[in-house]
């Protein structure tokens, strides 16, 4: 079988799949976002595609006072007697876990049903041979408990009771229930999310146990390897079309000498499963470079913000931004990008290098483009008009940090411009750090770069967030349209969309 990876290029982790009547849905985690918990489609593993979203509407996980890093953590997806179920931790704070129900994995979904016997993380759904159903989770502290439940109701109809506790490597977490034969197996995470990140399994002749550790643990890990893609980890079972197994698992792919930065956060990559005396082994994923993208979105068509590939911060993209009838406008409420809830409408960034951009019209307002991984970690092109000029200010915020820099342009509509760069193979001074980052604008006649600096600092190794890098449209006062929003990306070496021929001059530098 052709393995695609990443399944899931860009921000997409925490993968759970189901095979239901030949075709598979998986589901991956969206934290702080909405819509949330997506849901895709396959029916052979390798070509996949968005069939909609869990969390619709901003009641289903209530996420307005949910702090950075909470909100969806890791759900698993599972189907029973012509059911879907999702079951998800909203941590630190929002409705806690909670299991969403729907006849179309396509939605809508219920409003889910909160299983307050569940305080910890990653639950996982299964049933035991009577038709009860079992909560498995990760307690806070550790380690993976286990709860009968009925799921109608969310009572738990036994107490929480310790499952198991690993094999020693920190936080067990991530539990996957699975029965093969005679045997439950249980498939944990180990080692944290960064890169001691490994798969653990045991088995024992039910659901509650006794648990036999595998004495090959773990599963797989790129722990102390070389190996392209890191962090492997968090990990679901499922059978493939020839009747084999595979695992999904979450990973990234760092650049730059020594793998040391990942600017699209965690991924959802597939590995094959070979059994060997009763024990999964799965190997080391080899990534295959994403298909390259060049695409331009009709900000003015009225379907656009059906489009499943938006995603807000604790808003929904509708709630942000509205259609108009030359293209799409957010109207800024004066939150900043510092903000929990700032005015932001973005994309997942999928490819190694990206070049984005947009038009802009700010004559009625202050917004632009943005690339986001938290409130404190964030690049952005900035317009503003006064009816004389548009002044355009890039601006990098690191940790609370703010640098800035400023150009003013002719009145009227601008270009924004993100090229983001992934750096050279090989072992010269350009690869040490996490690529390059260049914000520029156009208008006026003139094409003017304001900023150039190295991303690692926007990265899933120091942004911590989590989540992974969404580039977008915000607003922070007026009302700010944008049209042509065009993204190109390869994985590749070369610079997608790069313009040789245009005049650059370099703006002024401004303190923030």
């Amino acid at each position: 079988m052709h393995t695609p990876n990443p399944l899931l290029p860009g921000f997409n982790p925490d993968p759970s799949i189901v095979l239901v009547d030949g075709v598979y849905y998986l589901v991956t985690s969206t934290f702080e976002y909405l819509p949330g918990l997506p849901v895709h489609r396959s029916t052979d593993l390798v070509h996949w595609e968005p069939i909609g979203n869990v969390a619709t509407r901003p009641e289903q996980l209530d996420l307005g006072s949910v702090p950075t890093p909470g909100g969806a953590w890791a759900p698993t997806i599972r189907h029973r007697d012509g059911i879907f179920y999702v079951i998800v931790t909203v941590m630190l704070g929002g409705r806690g876990c909670v299991v969403f129900t729907a006849t179309d994995p396509a939605g809508p979904w219920d409003d889910g049903t909160p299983i307050p016997a569940v305080t910890g993380i990653d639950p996982d759904l299964a049933w035991d041979d009577d038709g009860t159903a079992l909560v498995t989770f990760a307690g806070f502290p550790h380690p993976i408990r286990q709860v009968r439940v009925d799921l109608a109701t969310g009572e738990a109809l036994e107490e929480v009771r310790t499952l198991w506790e690993g094999t020693g490597r920190y936080a067990p977490e991530g539990p996957h229930l699975h029965r093969r034969g005679e045997h439950w197996y249980l498939l944990v995470a180990e080692g944290g999310t960064d890169r001691g990140h490994a798969v653990s399994i045991a088995r024992g002749p039910s659901p509650a146990g006794p648990w036999e550790a595998d004495p090959d643990n773990p599963v797989v890990t790129a722990s102390g390897t070389e190996n392209p893609v890191q962090n492997l980890g968090h990990a679901d079972l499922v059978e493939t079309p020839d009747g084999g197994t595979a695992m999904v698992l979450l990973g990234v792919r760092p650049v730059g000498f020594g793998h040391a930065f990942s600017p699209l956060g965690r991924e959802a990559f597939l590995s094959p499963v070979r059994w060997v005396d009763g024990w999964p082994r799965a190997a080391l994923v080899t990534p295959a470079p994403t298909p390259d993208e060049d695409v331009t979105l009709d900000l003015a068509g009225p379907a656009v913000l059906t489009d499943l590939g938006w995603l807000s911060v604790r808003r929904t993209p509708s709630e942000v931004a509205a259609v108009g009838d030359d293209g799409l406008v957010l109207a800024g409420d004066g939150r900043d990008l510092d903000d929990a809830v700032p005015c932001f409408l973005g994309r997942r960034q999928r490819h190694l290098s990206a070049t984005v951009s947009v038009r802009v019209d700010a004559s009625g307002g202050r917004g632009g483009l943005a690339a986001r991984h938290d409130e404190m970690h964030w690049f952005a092109l900035e317009a503003r008009g006064d009816g004389a000029v548009t002044r355009v200010t890039a601006r990098a915020a690191l940790a609370g940090i703010e640098q800035t820099w400023s150009v003013d342009l002719g009145p009227g509509e601008v270009e924004l411009r993100m090229n983001l760069l992934r750096p050279p193979h090989g072992f010269v001074p350009a690869a040490a750090g996490g690529g390059t980052v260049t914000l520029s604008a156009v208008g006026d006649g003139r094409h003017v770069r304001l900023a150039e600096f190295d991303g690692r600092y926007w990265s899933f190794e120091v942004a911590k967030s989590f989540t992974g890098r969404v580039l977008g449209l915000y607003a922070v006062e007026g009302r700010v349209r944008f049209s042509e929003l065009r993204y190109r990306g390869t994985d590749g070496p070369g610079e997608p969309g790069a313009r040789g021929d245009e005049p650059v001059r370099t703006g002024t530098s401004g303190g923030g």
